[in-house]
């Protein structure tokens, strides 16, 4: 019975940090991503990405984040990976209405060439 990787996102809030001690707050913070990640996937086995770690310490033992946007992705295994999530924004495609600004902008442009 073979299972697909389940991947699903979160925002998890780490206010409870804040009830620790100064010098434990980021240690804490890493105990409630892996209690949360044990208590909605299901498993024992949490593996903390390399660059997630480094965000969360990244200011420092005692000013770790408030809130935080995880991608949680269960392997096969039973074993979940627990990384930042970042959305990948789409380039929108242009709208006709910065075409027109921009075809409005060459216009006054080529008249302000022309009149010199």
């Amino acid at each position: 019975m073979s299972e697909e990787n389940t991947t699903r996102i979160y925002t998890v809030n780490l206010a409870k940090a804040w009830d620790t001690p100064k010098y434990r707050r980021t240690d804490r913070v890493i105990n409630i991503i892996k209690e949360f990640t044990q208590h909605h996937m299901q498993t024992d086995k949490v593996k903390i990405d390399q660059d997630l770690n480094r965000h969360i310490w990244s200011r420092g033992k005692t000013n770790p984040p408030r809130k935080i946007r995880l991608r949680m992705i269960k392997e096969d295994d039973d074993t979940v990976v627990v990384s930042s999530f970042i959305e990948e924004k789409m380039s929108e495609p242009e709208t006709e209405e910065s075409e027109a600004e921009e075809s409005v902008a060459r216009a006054e442009k080529e008249e302000t060439q022309k009149s010199k």
